[in-house]
């Protein structure tokens, strides 16, 4: 059940939530300094959260020893100003570790992403996020894609487990979703359950996920572009169909479309979009692998065509 304050300071969001990469040094060992930069950028360009040590931030890759590193730096450049949120995934022995070195690191929250490789049934996975929640205070947001695709009275059933507070979806079915939706509300008539929209550019189905109820979500594009990323988010909000459709059209469409050109690209298009703004976060870790020049330089053009919007847009209003 929803408590205080994770979930109070996320329901009334003020801006994207942010989902910074994980900087490596040339040595491959973490680059903390250009993580912390990262960060440092992200807040002071207006996120609301930042989810470390997630799916874009390498999860995946990252040793026990190094995610703790990782999620402390997050903590502490943070400094309290917005929440931080901190992956945990693999099977339940390993989630629970996970989890519980998040908590030694300051973090607010916890991303419950699915569990490794196995296809388990609803029992099941109501069992494993069940004693994840139990594992530390940490209040905890289940993450739905791949192998962790839920019924509407799982989700039900996970509502109402202590400290479960949401569910991020990045599975992508509207119709589930709104049966999710319908039978949470129905079926939890006094309490809060939050709703993530967390396909990977949110941002291309935010007004789908708006029209069921779903206002919050995950942001790539912020970790390379907040001024983007930031200025759809107000647009959505403020019902700027004119701005939203211009950034969709052409910005996020064409981010897409380079996106499916690859594998992993939901990651390394990411990282090498980091690296075009100036921040030197180096490349993605293995299996992962980076995006030729190529395609690289059709990101950069993208990013360009998206800020000329946002100037086009500025002329506009002064005019």
């Amino acid at each position: 059940m929803t408590s205080a304050p994770l979930a109070a300071r996320l329901t009334d969001a003020a801006g994207p939530l942010f989902f910074p990469v994980t900087a490596y040094r040339p040595d491959g060992g973490i680059g903390l300094e250009a993580f912390r930069a990262h960060v440092r950028t992200g807040v002071d360009a207006g996120a609301a959260a930042v989810f470390a040590c997630c799916g874009t931030g390498e999860f995946h890759a990252l040793t026990p020893q190094e995610f703790g590193q990782v999620v402390a730096a997050a903590v502490e450049e943070t400094a309290g100003a917005v929440p931080v949120v901190a992956g945990a995934g693999y099977g339940t022995a390993l989630a629970v570790q996970y989890a519980r070195i998040a908590e030694e690191s300051g973090a607010d929250g916890l991303l419950a992403m699915p569990p490794y490789l196995v296809a388990a049934g609803q029992e099941g996975l109501l069992a494993h996020y069940t004693a994840l929640a139990a594992a530390t205070p940490l209040e905890t947001i289940v993450y739905q894609r791949d192998n962790a695709v839920f019924t509407p009275e799982t989700v039900l059933a996970l509502a109402r487990t202590p400290g479960i507070i949401g569910l991020k979806d990045g599975y992508g079915d509207l119709d589930l979703m709104q049966r999710i939706v319908s039978a949470v509300r129905t079926g939890l008539p006094d309490g809060d359950f939050l709703y993530f929209n967390g396909l990977p550019t949110a941002e291309l189905t935010g007004l789908a996920y708006r029209g069921i109820g779903i206002t919050l979500y995950s942001s790539a594009v912020f970790a390379f572009a907040p001024d983007i990323a930031l200025a759809f988010f107000r647009a959505l909000a403020d019902g700027d169909d004119e701005q939203v459709n211009a950034l969709l059209d052409h910005f996020y469409r064409p981010l897409v479309e380079l996106r499916a050109k690859g594998r992993g690209y939901a990651v390394s298009l990411v990282k090498a979009g980091v690296r075009l703004e100036g921040l030197d976060v180096g490349t993605v870790r293995t299996p992962l692998t980076e995006p030729p020049a190529e395609h690289i330089g059709e990101l950069a053009a993208i990013i360009a065509a998206g800020r000329a919007l946002l100037e086009k847009h500025r002329t506009e209003e002064d005019a």
